[in-house]
């Protein structure tokens, strides 16, 4: 995952946190309001237990969440049967708000996030928790109240499937960004098995051809040859496996990869050398970029420079998405130790041209540098502008 995707996560997290301390704070205060009222009144001492136990549940997190709705919905109901027919408590209680609130709230958080097995029964029990309410005083309160705590539970119960459908929503598009990206790495694959296999090839019909001119080989001569054989076919292996590893995860996507948008050059595609990123960055004119590239670069593996490649292809087509202001970019391939960096940088401000985007253009280009073992950075830039870097092993070929 990218660093702003990390940032985000932990911004949200915070958010989260920061929610749930001062609804804790609201609703502490107000039952401890409701505790000094009900002092001398036992029913109405029971009413402040069992709303502070439904928003105790409303507080927990997810791994706790199933145990505590249970209990509080079985609570609120056993005690609806008991104060409706044995007690009948004085009428308004003020808890009974704080009770119906927290009872809400995790029929909501139930819907969102409980697995469908689970989530049919719970939310029946907490819904008819709701419902059963006026019930503790009279049938009266119950014909009178029972609709109004309807709409409640039915804004409760849409507000969960709303937020379940979003999450079901942007796990089907991850899944088809990152099948997309596999689909185009097995484009790949073939590219970089020929490659490798097609210098096997040549080298073991040279060593044939100089055999039957009847030219003696030195065994230097048969040892560099044999040599070059074995590192060939150990690249192509290594290409492979890295490859392969990503593609089999496939077989865990919902969606079908035969549902992928075909692509009729897909037989033809080229791998994405280093000429190709020259032709890339000669062709992106507005704004105009510049290509850098270390003098001590050296040869890289097909595989790498793709993936240098498809770097840089994702990043200027958000520069031309995302900063139509940009005067200029810089794209940059170098050595950082043992390994190959590739960054492009910026100087937008983010003002003019914004186009359409689907917002995993990131997603799909980490999963790329990821198979191929490096990792991916992207993120402002602190004099200004956007950056996107990666690093990728850099064993030469």
């Amino acid at each position: 995952m990218s660093d702003v995707g990390a940032r985000l996560d932990r911004i949200h997290s915070v958010g989260g946190c920061v929610v749930r301390l001062a609804y804790a704070a609201f609703t502490a205060l107000y039952l401890l309001a409701c505790t000094a009222v009900a002092l001398h009144d036992a029913p109405t001492l029971w009413m402040v237990v069992v709303a502070a136990t439904a928003n105790l549940a409303a507080l927990v997190g997810s791994g706790r969440l199933v145990p505590w709705a249970i209990a509080a919905g079985a609570l609120s109901a056993f005690s609806t049967l008991y104060l409706g027919t044995a007690v009948r408590p004085d009428f308004g209680a003020p808890s009974l708000f704080a009770e119906i609130g927290g009872l809400l709230i995790v029929l909501a958080r139930i819907v969102w996030k409980a697995r469908r097995e689970r989530l049919v029964p719970i939310a029946f029990l907490l819904g008819a928790a709701v419902l059963a309410t006026p019930l503790r005083w009279s049938a009266l309160a119950a014909a009178l109240f029972t609709a109004p705590l309807g709409i409640t539970v039915s804004i409760a119960l849409g507000a969960g499937l709303y937020l379940r459908a979003l999450d079901a929503r942007r796990s089907r598009t991850l899944a088809a960004a990152r099948r997309d990206e596999r689909l185009e790495l097995a484009r790949d694959l073939h590219d970089f098995v020929a490659h490798h296999v097609t210098g096997i090839v040549v080298q073991a019909q040279a060593a044939r051809f100089a055999a039957r001119a009847g030219a003696g080989q030195s065994p230097d001569d048969l040892d560099r040859m044999f040599g070059g054989i074995e590192k060939a076919g150990t690249e192509a292996l290594t290409s492979m496996r890295r490859m392969v590893g990503l593609l089999r995860d496939a077989q865990n996507v919902n969606a079908p990869d035969g549902e992928a948008v075909p692509d009729g050059g897909a037989a033809t595609r080229p791998v994405g050398d280093l000429a190709q990123l020259r032709d890339l960055v000669a062709g992106f004119a507005h704004p105009p970029a510049t290509l850098t590239l270390a003098p001590g670069l050296g040869a890289l593996r097909p595989e790498v420079a793709s993936a240098a490649h498809r770097v840089v292809q994702e990043a200027l087509t958000n520069i031309r998405k995302h900063a139509a202001d940009a005067a200029t970019v810089r794209v940059t391939l170098g050595r950082a130790g043992p390994d190959v960096e590739v960054a492009v940088r910026d100087d937008g401000r983010g003002r003019g041209r914004m186009l359409p985007s689907g917002g995993f253009g990131l997603t799909g280009l980490a999963e790329r540098v990821g198979a191929a073992g490096g990792r991916l950075r992207a993120g402002p830039r602190p004099e200004g502008g956007w950056e996107v870097v990666a690093v990728l092993p850099g064993g030469e070929q």
